[in-house]
């Protein structure tokens, strides 16, 4: 079964891809260095998504149905790749259509890797501020790229799932349950930054939803 899930957003967010650039951002995004084109890497939403999964679970105590749902849904942490999970989350990029104008524009050299990346972010810089003293730190000096609020990504989803296996109702509740609660990402999620919006298309989620709510209640 194929999905989307699809971004937006909410605020200016840093998706870091663990180093920066000497002379120009200490921390850089994740891009495609061949277009400028900024994108998430899957493996960073699936595992924003167990995240979310976790706090349901936690919430959500006793629930038997709703942990095996999971463990089939996103695996066992650890597990060989067979225990893998049925649940692939593939990059999320910006839209095809704009893919496509930018590397047309690539190719005709009308633009430039840096020129489109330019486009789609900005670079903050910020400083640590001393407790004692009320000023900045010396040295303390540091920037980040952000992708800019408002910007839209797609990532294509797909559960290892038939239409008539009997587990695709209690699967799906799950995902879009997990998918509702994402609303933050990036670095610095849990101080405030990365707020976004999270939408599960190729499905119902609002029908989902409820039938996550009648799952777990029917758990205790």
């Amino acid at each position: 079964m194929k999905l989307t899930l699809h971004l937006k957003l909410l605020s200016d967010t840093t998706f870091g891809r663990g180093d920066g650039v000497s002379g120009l951002v200490d921390q850089e995004i994740e891009h495609d260095t061949k277009t400028g084109l900024p994108f998430i890497r899957g493996r960073t939403l699936k595992g924003l998504l167990v995240e979310e999964c976790a706090n349901i679970l936690y919430a959500v105590p006793d629930a038997d149905r709703v942990e095996n749902t999971a463990r089939q849904l996103f695996g066992i942490g650890g597990s060989g790749l067979h225990d893998a999970g049925l649940l692939h989350v593939g990059n999320a990029e910006l839209q095809q259509n704009v893919v496509e104008a930018v590397q047309r524009d690539i190719d005709n050299n009308q633009l430039q890797p840096s020129d489109v990346l330019d486009m789609f972010t900005a670079i903050w810089r910020q400083t640590a501020i001393n407790e004692e003293t009320g000023t900045p730190d010396d040295g303390s000096l540091r920037s980040s790229r952000v992708l800019l609020r408002e910007t839209e990504l797609y990532a294509p989803l797909e559960v290892a799932l038939s239409d008539n296996d009997p587990t695709k109702e209690d699967t799906l509740a799950l995902l879009s349950a997990c998918v509702a609660a994402l609303r933050r990402g990036g670095i610095g999620r849990n101080r405030g930054r990365g707020r976004l919006k999270a939408q599960l298309e190729g499905v119902n989620m609002d029908r989902y939803l409820e039938q996550f709510e009648l799952m777990a209640r029917s758990s205790h």
